[in-house]
């Protein structure tokens, strides 16, 4: 310490005592620090909780002149120079005990800033502390106390540089989401001449656009808006895809007061494009901003949902923070002063890769895109259980039907059942089962769709033509469990991790005779969703079981392991009966389609209406497996075979 430093207060006789004691002592070095209960580092100890709490009371406080200072103004000053950094006071640590000089005492303290975005701002700083009158020791406050390039009057401001979201990648490694032409619709002022025309004749343009529009625009306050908006302002109303826009340009380009400007933004290869699985990027929204607010801030894009939400961490990055000096100016107004303290770059998002195929999720998107209910489609590669295609129908925003639905299979589970009465050696392809027009267990009674009845026919048949009385009968030769267990072998009820939620399902096991026997024909408790069944469908043609796969990386920490092999001639008989499906049975409208078929229809009752059914088709063709779902779609043949039908001759073949 310098010898023209100021003392603040004259030393009183008793100090003076030991003035020759200490100057000995001095001659050899400098003095630790007392650690009886008067020395420095209980000062020290206080000023370092005041400066946390805002309450100096318990702390003397003097300036460099040796002055002493208000604890209340040395509060406020601290408060003004941690600037937007004081709401949240840095963690302030004594490192080792004060240093004495004479009547000066000097320590190093850790001061560790917690910045937004889990980013922590540490820097030691000296506290130097003067000996008064008393023996009481008093803090020396300047403002380079708090950081040593501040000075009187100066704030500390946060600048955050927003990072580099990464993308979503398709199966070949390029982005999902990438620039793509837009239309901005809008309406300029001046020229309006009937605005309630203007709103009609937009809103009914904007509804003729297929797909439709989801949500739809919302027009209600485009009057108020124009009223308020300059004259010559372009009010937008709508970003239109290229290709919607060119669907009702005719409509709404001549409009008195339409106006339209060309641009680019990131967008997946259509508007309905495994929408519901990605989920979207927004400008934060106010429950963000309320649930993070040391994550996100005004203008930051954020995930909903989907794969875009749940890594919405990993994809965004972090952004850059710099922390700098601002002054205010003679009108009050603080500008920086160009000084910076501490400075993190930002970090770009990592890309997040995905085993869809453009080409297969385009035809599945195309195949529901005429379906009027909701409704999913799930295609996988057989060879290796990729997810190549997540597509959902009309519904709410987000909502994935196609992994996390639970609905009850119908009669696509018969694919299931016959695995597990194959296994047991309870049926084969040729031999008798009858098929009567209703079948009693227990008091319950089953029949058929329509009330057919076939007699007794090889049960190759009964599995064509999807007889439910057949299968009732058969029940007890699978046993409590053996429905369920043939399910688990191709996947059913797993722990699956696929980076997303996705249910596996839930097979009947016990129960009644009565329970026993509409679970063999897909009804009762079991449920599943299509992910699952697309899953079992892909064991079937397979051999065995491959968790289905949709994260390359970052890959799943614990994906299922693969089943064991399922029995070769059980399998062989099973392909065989979902080929006459196609061929001669209840999926006969696809016997044209190019390629060997393989499926299994299903009608599915939800509730205790009969004539309130869900329909299913599952099968393959070539490598790739498939499962549709139609909500309340009613038979099968009607809404879910002609939905496999426009996916199967969409779908490239290789």
């Amino acid at each position: 310490m310098p010898s023209s430093y100021p003392r603040p207060h004259r030393p009183n006789p008793a100090r003076r005592a030991l003035a020759g004691l200490t100057a000995a002592l001095l001659a050899a070095g400098v003095l630790a620090g007392c650690s009886g209960d008067d020395g420095p580092e209980r000062t020290v100890d206080a000023f370092l909780a005041g400066w946390r709490s805002g309450d100096l009371q318990a702390v003397g406080l003097i300036d460099p002149t040796g002055d002493k200072l208000p604890s209340a103004e040395v509060s406020r000053e601290i408060k003004e120079l941690s600037g937007e950094l004081a709401a949240t006071p840095p963690t302030l640590t004594r490192r080792g005990e004060p240093k004495v000089t004479a009547d000066i005492a000097t320590t190093t303290v850790q001061v560790e800033w917690n910045l937004p975005g889990q980013t922590r701002w540490t820097y030691d700083r000296e506290v130097r502390l003067a000996q008064g009158d008393g023996d009481q020791w008093q803090v020396i406050w300047e403002p380079k106390v708090v950081q040593e390039q501040l000075s009187k009057g100066d704030r500390l401001a946060v600048r955050r540089d927003a990072s580099t979201r990464a993308g979503v990648l398709d199966a070949a490694g390029q982005p999902i989401v990438a620039p793509r032409p837009v239309v901005r619709v809008g309406v300029q002022p001046d020229g309006v001449t009937d605005i309630k025309k203007l709103v009609k004749d937009l809103d009914a343009a904007f509804r003729a656009i297929r797909p439709a529009l989801v949500p739809a625009v919302d027009l209600a306050d485009l009057p108020e808006r124009v009223a308020k908006a300059d004259p010559g302002a372009f009010v937008e109303v709508v970003s239109l895809r290229e290709e919607a826009y060119l669907q009702i340009k005719p409509r709404i380009y001549d409009l008195p007061g339409t106006k339209f400007t060309s641009d680019k933004i990131d967008l997946a290869p259509t508007r309905e494009f495994a929408r519901a699985l990605l989920g979207t990027v927004d400008p934060a929204q106010a429950d963000d901003l309320a649930a993070h607010p040391d994550r996100y801030v005004v203008g930051d894009l954020v995930g909903h949902g989907g794969l875009q939400g749940r890594y919405d961490e990993r994809l965004r990055g972090a952004p850059g923070l710099t922390v700098v000096v601002e002054r205010p100016t003679e009108g009050g107004k603080l500008e920086p002063t160009g000084t910076e303290l501490f400075r993190r770059e930002p970090q770009p998002g990592q890309a997040l890769k995905t085993t869809l195929d453009v080409a297969v999720q385009n035809a599945a998107d195309g195949a529901l895109r005429a379906e009027p209910q909701r409704s999913a489609l799930v295609a996988l590669r057989i060879s290796d259980g990729a997810v190549l295609a997540a597509a959902n129908g009309p519904g709410p925003a987000g909502e994935n039907l196609a992994f996390d639905a639970q609905v009850p299979p119908g009669s696509t589970f018969k694919m299931v059942s016959t695995l597990g009465l194959l296994d047991r050696g309870a049926v084969t392809l040729d031999g008798p089962v009858a098929c009567p027009k209703t079948f009693t267990v227990d008091g319950r009674s089953f029949k058929n769709s329509d009330n057919f009845e076939l007699g007794s026919v090889p049960f190759r048949t009964d599995f064509a033509k999807s007889c439910n009385t057949a299968f009732a009968s058969l029940a007890p030769k699978l046993g409590g469990d053996g429905l369920a267990a043939a399910g688990r072998s191709v996947g059913l009820e797993g722990q699956w991790d696929v980076g997303t939620d996705a249910f596996t399902g839930k097979v009947s096991t016990g129960g009644s005779p009565a329970e026993q026997a509409a679970a063999s024909f897909g009804q009762g408790t079991t449920l599943v969703s299509p992910l699952a069944m697309a899953g079992a469908t892909a064991a079937v043609a397979r051999g065995r079981f491959e968790q289905p796969k949709l994260l390359i990386d970052p890959a799943p920490a614990k994906p299922a392991p693969p089943g064991e092999q399922l029995k070769p001639e059980s399998v062989a008989a099973l392909r065989a009966m979902m080929r006459e499906v196609v061929t001669t049975g209840t999926a006969s409208a696809l016997k044209d389609v190019p390629g060997e078929v393989y499926g299994k229809t299903g009608t599915a009752e939800y509730d205790d209406n009969p004539a309130h059914t869900h329909a299913w088709f599952v099968g393959w063709r070539g490598d790739v497996a498939f499962a549709v779902f139609v909500e309340k779609g009613g038979a099968s043949t009607a809404s879910a075979v002609p939905i496999a039908e426009r996916f199967l001759r969409a779908l490239p073949r290789s």
